[in-house]
């Protein structure tokens, strides 16, 4: 019977080899190295001048996250994000980074920090491709087909480097995904967002456990299954809802539409799925609602904080990350439809429980990613590994010895420039020294003067150029430092650039240092640009530091 079929095939790790899993390790090395370079070269090419921030694309994040483990390193354990003077309860968010900053220490903690966000990443990386590869193994039985389809999984994007190419680097309100989401591919996590890569190992790892306890209760559909199975969903469940919260959502969607998809398939042939196999179904069902109660608790205080906290919700609100033109999803994943069309005919013929995973997976996406939330473009995580698992099993023979692949992967290879677009971008960027990649050695000097003096959570008011990079050297709070995490930021720049401006009134600027508790005030190229006003002017500020243009003022104690 086709609903036997899996059932007959070994555990998952009795299906890769000691010669796959090396394989899976070198890969891992190669690649893992390969995004390593450009931040290698970062630190070789900083000079007098200038200092590396540690990031060579998406910086604004970048800085977030040495900020939060500077944040572990002061002391908290809870997330109080630095980037804004409001008051804050502290949140179950972003341990991982909260403890990593508690491995450091002075002198050199900037540098510290950021080495240790790496070796993370690069742990998170391997990882991750360790988990594709146990992925893929579970669905295409030709060993050169897993390592073509890890190489896809881990390395390859969509079509989105043409539109470059042409110059159309914005088409239809949005630039390619291949360059701004990490959800819908996987290099760009691997690349630089650390905890991304390692939330999608653990889902991935979660899903395959899912699918061994169905095993265990359709294999023997008389028994109770063993508890071990759904601990261990649960377990790898939760520890992916720790490193991203979404994989929770994600998690139990697929599970959800795989149990109803093999209910309603069940049913419709009973000479198959008889009264034995109903009431496995049962126990599968129960056992998923026991593994997931963990889970399901940790997503409804996500939930929960996201709604009632004031500052959560504030953050919530403008943390918008909507989906582009369908088109961009078409051009993104359009290359493997043809792939996954004949893959997935293919897996619900020879095996329709393993393959319903896959393709109901598949089939949510688009409804997904315009559900009306914020969030949109991030429920395509994991996708594009069930994507490329369907693509490897269009191609997949199920007889030992099958052909080596041939001609029909060729088209593929289109995949791939997109990843050597993002690493060529990386080591431009790292090799010219500049903002944001760089600050300058005066606001170093600035900003570790801060760390040295400032008491924690000290509020420093300066520049938004300047308050990003800040919080990551100095565990200090700004007004307006990054986009989601700064409560009304677009209200807050304004009252930041009156501040500076000569022809506003001591009086505001003396309400402003007031309402927020500011101690701290920065003057630098970034300030200037916002006015001409002098701090040397004002009786309620004393300068405590210079470095080249750079200086450091001090609220005079009761001056406001």
């Amino acid at each position: 019977m086709a609903v036997e079929a899996r059932s007959a095939r070994p555990g998952l790790w009795g299906q890769v080899t000691r010669p796959e899993r090396r394989f899976v390790l070198a890969f891992g090395a190669v690649v893992m190295l390969a995004t390593t370079l450009p931040y290698l070269l970062g630190y070789a090419v900083q000079g007098t001048d200038f200092r590396f921030t540690g990031f060579v694309f998406g910086v604004e994040d970048g800085n977030s996250y040495i900020a939060k483990m500077l944040s572990g390193w002061a002391g908290a354990w809870l997330f109080r994000s630095p980037y804004t003077a409001s008051p804050q309860r502290g949140l179950l968010f972003y341990l991982p980074y909260l403890l990593l900053g508690k491995l450091a220490a002075p002198p050199g903690l900037h540098e510290q920090l950021v080495a240790l966000y790496h070796l993370f990443r690069i742990a998170a990386g391997m990882l991750s491709i360790l988990a594709t590869y146990d992925f893929l193994a579970y669905f295409v039985r030709d060993v050169r087909l897993r390592r073509a389809g890890l190489a896809l999984v881990t390395l390859g994007g969509g079509l989105g480097w043409a539109l470059v190419a042409a110059g159309r680097v914005e088409w239809l309100g949005s630039q390619p995904l291949d360059f701004i989401s990490p959800e819908t591919f996987g290099f760009l996590g691997i690349f630089g967002i650390a905890h991304l890569p390692l939330g999608r190992a653990l889902l991935l790892w979660a899903l395959l456990a899912y699918l061994r306890l169905y095993g265990a209760v359709f294999e023997t559909p008389d028994r109770r299954p063993p508890w071990k199975g759904a601990a261990a969903l649960s377990a790898l469940w939760l520890a992916s809802g720790v490193f991203n919260p979404l994989c929770l959502l994600v998690a139990g969607l697929v599970i959800v539409i795989h149990l109803c998809g093999l209910l309603i398939w069940g049913r419709r042939r009973p000479s198959e799925f008889t009264q034995p196999r109903l009431a496995a179904w049962r126990r599968l069902a129960l056992q998923v609602v026991g593994a997931g109660l963990l889970p399901g608790l940790l997503l409804a205080y996500n939930l929960a904080v996201a709604v009632t906290d004031p500052y959560a919700s504030g953050w919530t609100a403008q943390n918008r990350i909507l989906s582009p033109h369908p088109a961009h999803y078409l051009l993104a994943y359009g290359l493997l439809i043809p792939y996954c069309w004949v893959g997935g005919r293919r897996l619900l013929r020879e095996d329709f429980p393993a393959g319903w995973l896959l393709v109901g997976w598949i089939l949510a996406v688009p409804l997904l990613v315009y559900l009306p939330v914020d969030l949109q473009r991030r429920l395509t995580e994991g996708a594009w590994v069930a994507i490329g698992a369907l693509g490897m099993a269009a191609l997949d023979q199920p007889a030992a010895g099958a052909p080596r692949p041939d001609w029909r992967l060729a088209p593929l290879l289109l995949a791939f420039p997109s990843t050597l677009f993002l690493l060529a971008g990386g080591l431009m960027s790292a090799y010219r020294p500049g903002p944001p990649r760089f600050i300058t050695s005066d606001q170093a000097h600035i900003f570790e003067t801060l760390q040295q003096r400032a008491p924690v959570g000290a509020v420093t008011l300066c520049a938004y150029e300047t308050a990003n990079p800040l919080p990551a050297w100095a565990p200090v709070r700004v007004l307006a430092g990054h986009g989601p995490e700064s409560l009304q930021k677009t209200e807050l720049l304004l009252q930041i650039q009156l501040f500076f401006d000569p022809a506003a009134p001591d009086a505001l600027r003396r309400r402003l240092i007031r309402e927020y508790g500011i101690e701290y005030v920065t003057w630098g190229e970034a300030e200037k640009a916002l006015g001409s006003w002098q701090p040397d002017s004002a009786d309620f500020l004393e300068p405590v530091a210079t470095s080249g243009a750079i200086t450091l003022y001090k609220t005079r104690a009761g001056a406001p």
